[in-house]
């Protein structure tokens, strides 16, 4: 944690909690160090799913050569956001009004999932389009891949029957239909492939090896010149290990070797986690603590409708207790009493678990302290359910950079 988000977090009153703490100059440190860790010739688009705060999407903007957005509305977002980059439409099931929305705001690269999804898009492209605009396209396929080279990832997306891109059965026909103009105006820019989250960069490298060298046996069968290899994101983060972060510069390293076998292709990657997840915090309080059936439980403010991320993932997420010594309540402070404790939040549900029995600091842990949860710059609070009971929304705080917002819409100072 750093200093001014520890400041921060310290400062805020039990009426400002929970709170979404980020740090702007770490995210935009990590990000200058990502960048220079990466050769010229691989373009970064960042994966706003993972997280579309404006205030990220900003800080993030001079580091990355575009946005990935999956819907009309991350492209609407996304579009008024950061106004100047480019963007590329990916995900399943795109709407016809989607893809409309798309092509009048000017978007140039469509990740196309499917044959029907490739026809749609020429229909309406050849009807909103201005004449002689081009429309470039990368087939998103659903490539094989042998199971020792997925081993260890979080989430599979590709290598076995999936809702996700298309099959390599139908990939030939595809790329000789575009390549014979029957598809006007579309232009087949490359191949699109991500097929698992969680990789470390040995792992990533051998899956983008492998897609890179199908893709370019795919485009000499039929004599056509790919511009383009998207190889995806889903760059391991370790929620049990945080400390141990993706290897960056192994892995530009890597696709350094790569990009020189293939001196005509332009690499692009999508990280989304691995970019923002170390720079966002979700901060807390202890409301109680109890024991149960021999075990003892801490509840805090919040909970999984704010962090959704340890009850879809599985995991406990990493935190830091602060102590806070000013007790301002005329009743007795609950205080743990056992060496282990679980940290759950104020839902009526046993699934709003953010942690299983942590070691208690040495300096204990009180109704009225802090808990601090590290890597929730991702797929955090944007996944969350945050209606379930109605409970009051986190704060948004920016440092380093950006505005402060307030819970349930009122705007704060800060």
């Amino acid at each position: 944690m750093t200093t001014a988000v520890r400041e921060r977090v310290l400062a805020l009153t039990s009426a400002e909690l929970p709170a979404y703490v980020y740090d702007l100059a770490a995210l935009r440190e990590h990000a200058a160090a990502v960048r220079s860790a990466l050769p010229d010739r691989v373009e970064v688009y960042y994966a706003a799913k993972a997280n579309p705060e404006p205030e990220i999407l900003t800080a993030l903007a001079p580091y990355v050569d575009g946005v990935e957005v999956a819907s009309g509305g991350e492209l609407a977002h996304v579009a008024k956001a950061v106004p100047d980059l480019p963007l590329a439409f990916g995900g399943p099931g795109k709407t016809p009004d989607e893809i409309a929305a798309a092509l009048a705001a000017g978007v140039s690269r469509f990740h196309v999932e499917s044959a029907g999804e490739l026809r749609m898009l020429a229909h309406i492209a050849a009807r909103a389009v201005v004449p002689r605009r081009r429309v470039g396209v990368l087939l998103r396929v659903n490539l094989p891949v042998a199971e020792d080279a997925l081993r260890g990832s979080a989430l599979s997306m590709g290598g076995r029957p999936t809702p996700f891109g298309i099959d390599p059965s139908e990939a030939d026909e595809l790329v000789r239909a575009l390549s014979d103009g029957e598809y006007p105006p579309l232009e087949l820019y490359g191949i699109h492939a991500h097929l698992a989250s969680g990789l470390g960069a040995a792992a990533q490298l051998a899956v983008a090896d492998s897609v890179v060298t199908w893709a370019v046996r795919l485009a000499e069968r039929h004599g056509v010149a790919l511009d383009e290899v998207d190889v995806g994101g889903g760059m391991a983060v370790d929620y049990e290990r945080p400390a141990d972060r993706f290897d960056w510069k192994a892995y530009g390293a890597g696709l350094a070797r790569l990009t020189a076998a293939h001196p005509g292709l332009r690499l692009r990657i999508e990280p989304g986690r691995a970019l923002t997840a170390y720079c966002g915090w979700y901060a807390t309080e202890v409301l109680d603590v109890k024991s149960s059936h021999g075990d003892e439980f801490a509840v805090v403010r919040g909970g999984t409708h704010h962090l959704r991320t340890p009850a879809t993932k599985g995991h406990d997420q990493p935190c830091v207790v602060l102590p806070v010594d000013d007790w301002p309540y005329p009743w007795p402070r609950a205080a743990a009493r056992l060496g282990r404790i679980t940290v759950a939040g104020q839902l009526c549900t046993p699934k709003d678990v953010l942690a299983r029995r942590l070691p208690v600091p040495r300096s204990g842990l009180r109704a009225g302290d802090r808990v601090v949860f590290a890597l929730a710059g991702a797929y955090a609070w944007n996944i969350s359910h945050h209606d379930f009971l109605m409970h009051p929304r986190p704060g948004f705080h920016f440092l380093g950079g950006g505005d402060t917002r307030g819970g349930a819409g009122d705007a704060v100072s800060g």
